[in-house]
């Protein structure tokens, strides 16, 4: 069970994990119809929100059906976060979360993000300021440590929890591992188990299947699994995780004409939404995962992820439909 604030989502709730340029409102409400508990926003720099720049106000919105939702922001400056929190606030999610997690070079280098991991004072300073400015519930998503020889989680944990916030997700890697090697979730059982913390711990890295999410609930008590990369051109991963949850057993496979279906909905969304061309291309990596498994794919994909035209992507949809349907 995980419960934030009035957020109260009962046994084995799934999470869809923030990623930029992939959960945007065309996946997550593909999500959602496949049986996702809380999803998130894009996650959104501080400073481009203050200073109200279009592509970040534009990731504050959010539609009833994809509820309940939480809206994520980054950045080094602590001035800036709370002020971007409260501007975040007025769209109405259910949840303000801090980015402490995100590797990449150009947020990490600059301290924020996971570059945090290397300033505790000053993330638990930013994270107390945060949880009093708001009225919404906050919550944060971290790593490990940023390197091997600070994997410091539990103590962190620990002490992000004293600042009042209501929930915590770690992703079982270090900074210094970006996305690479196996998911660490012994340091995330451990603080789960901590006698000391009383908010929920949210597991999240290299989820991928349904019988690895139950392995993972029974093993590491976690209050939630938190599903990232392995959603991605996959939004249906949340029915067969759940399927497996209930029944023990792996769901009856999407045909292929549901996929392509599946992967229009979402093309024609993603245009509509972020519009031509940025929306065509925030889609490539989603057209790569929706169709891998399929033999031979090798020069269609290419076509798929190198076409700058529209009709000719919907007429490469339905070839592949044709060619390997049944």
């Amino acid at each position: 069970m995980l419960k934030i604030g009035n957020l109260l989502i009962e046994k084995y709730p799934l999470l869809l994990a923030p990623m930029e340029d992939v959960t945007d409102p065309s996946f997550r409400q593909l999500c959602k119809l496949f049986g996702v508990d809380l999803m998130y926003t894009e996650f959104i720099s501080s400073e481009a929100l203050i200073r109200n720049v279009g592509k970040s106000l534009l990731k504050l919105r959010i539609d009833d059906s994809e509820r309940p939702v939480g809206i994520q922001i980054y950045g080094e400056n602590i001035d800036s976060m709370v002020e971007a929190a409260k501007i975040a606030e007025t769209a109405n999610p259910e949840l303000i979360d801090i980015n402490f997690g995100c590797p990449v070079k150009k947020i990490a280098g600059r301290g924020a993000g996971a570059g945090m991991l290397c300033n505790i004072p000053k993330m638990i300073e930013m994270t107390e300021k945060i949880v009093k400015a708001v009225r919404l519930p906050v919550t944060v998503k971290t790593r490990l440590g940023w390197d091997d020889n600070s994997k410091h989680i539990v103590e962190i944990a620990e002490r992000l929890q004293d600042t009042g916030i209501q929930a915590i997700a770690i992703h079982g890697r270090t900074r210094a591992q970006m996305y690479t090697g196996k998911a660490d979730w012994s340091l995330i059982g451990e603080v789960k188990n901590n006698p000391r913390m009383k908010i929920p711990v949210i597991g999240n890295g290299d989820i991928n299947s349904g019988s690895m999410a139950k392995e993972y609930f029974e093993r590491y008590n976690v209050d939630a699994i938190m599903v990232g990369r392995a959603s991605i051109g996959r939004p249906y991963i949340f029915k067969e995780i759940k399927h497996f949850l209930e029944h023990g057993t792996e769901m009856t496979p999407l045909l292929l004409e549901e996929k392509v279906k599946m992967a229009k909905t979402h093309f024609e969304k993603s245009i509509q939404w972020k519009g031509f061309p940025r929306g065509l291309f925030e889609m490539r990596k989603h057209f790569s995962n929706y169709f891998k498994a399929l033999p031979d794919f090798k020069e269609i994909r290419i076509k798929l992820v190198t076409s700058m035209d529209q009709n000719e992507i919907f007429d490469t949809l339905d070839f592949i439909q044709e060619k390997y349907k049944v």
